[in-house]
């Protein structure tokens, strides 16, 4: 490895550490070489967020966005550019073999939050889940190694994805609302008769209560369907997985026991929990076989 490349994986490392909270002390499970590759990627993530959430109008940002898919292209295609984590996510994505078309995927989901506008069905939802976070999913699989059987693997990551971005909507409700950005569908809110305007109050009616929860009970049916991925995903990728299933899961679990009280505070869990669960992640890796064998296409699965 490079000096400028060494430099440039210590920069996402560092960037990781500091923003990454929940998500890296995940990534401690993994060996250097994988979590080398996830704090690339979660530095990638990290940018495209910060370039939407900066200061600055629409049109700016939007500017912004497009110069950095050029960027990201270059880097891809070896050129030198100037953000300091490209060159490292550039030899993860090879490395990997993560498919380019996610990373564009995911600031395609970025640039939707630049003008919020309402999801009128489940649908449209679920294509700006794919997004912000199952087209995230995939690449983290690339990077952990798995076993597609036939493309089930990928549709469980996309199932994971959806189900981990309800559990942020839900517990973001009120926060999202007030700045304009309301991610339940209008027509489950026209449901369960809920105006808009109901999701900045500071307490939830019985009516908007029966519709989070409705929304809740789509999320756990989201977490039911990609539970099988943990088993096409590479033993040394499991923890990892886990962990992450585990805290989000966790948090929506803490909304259900609030009774889907999600405007008088944010939902968070402890930072103890979250380390009980990380700690169970890898002990249920420690514990369990290493796996299927190879399928008629397998990509990264160790033995």
């Amino acid at each position: 490895m490079s000096d400028a490349l060494a430099q440039s994986y210590r920069f996402c490392h560092a960037l990781s550490r500091r923003e990454a909270k929940n998500f890296y002390y995940s990534f401690l499970l993994l060996p250097p070489r994988l979590r080398r590759s996830m704090c690339a990627l979660y530095a990638f993530l990290r940018h495209t967020d910060d370039l939407a959430d900066e200061p600055g109008t629409i049109e700016e940002k939007r500017t912004g966005l497009v110069r950095w898919r050029s960027d990201l292209d270059r880097a891809l295609g070896g050129e030198a550019v100037s953000w300091p984590g490209l060159p490292a996510l550039a030899d993860a994505v090879g490395r990997h073999g993560i498919p380019p078309r996610f990373l564009h995927e995911v600031i395609d989901g970025v640039e939707m939050d630049l003008e919020p506008r309402p999801f009128g069905t489940f649908q449209e939802l679920h294509g700006y889940c794919y997004r912000v976070a199952s087209a995230v999913g995939l690449c983290c699989i690339h990077i952990w190694g798995y076993r597609s059987d036939g493309g089930k693997a990928e549709a469980l990551a996309e199932a994971c994805g959806v189900a981990l971005q309800l559990t942020n909507i839900l517990r973001d409700v009120r926060e999202d609302a007030l700045l304009g950005r309301v991610y339940l569908p209008m027509e489950d809110l026209d449901r369960f008769g809920v105006a808009p305007d109901e999701l900045k109050a500071p307490v939830p009616s019985d009516r908007l209560r029966a519709l989070l929860a409705f929304q809740g009970g789509r999320a756990y049916e989201f977490y039911g369907q990609a539970s099988p991925l943990i088993r096409l995903v590479a033993p040394v990728g499991r923890p990892v997985l886990a962990a992450i299933v585990g805290i989000y899961r966790g948090l929506l679990d803490e909304i259900a026991r609030r009774d889907y009280d999600v405007l008088a505070s944010r939902v968070s869990l402890p930072a103890w929990r979250k380390a009980v669960i990380t700690a169970g992640a890898l002990a249920g890796r420690l514990s369990s076989d290493p796996g299927p064998g190879p399928g008629p296409r397998t990509e990264g699965m160790t033995p």
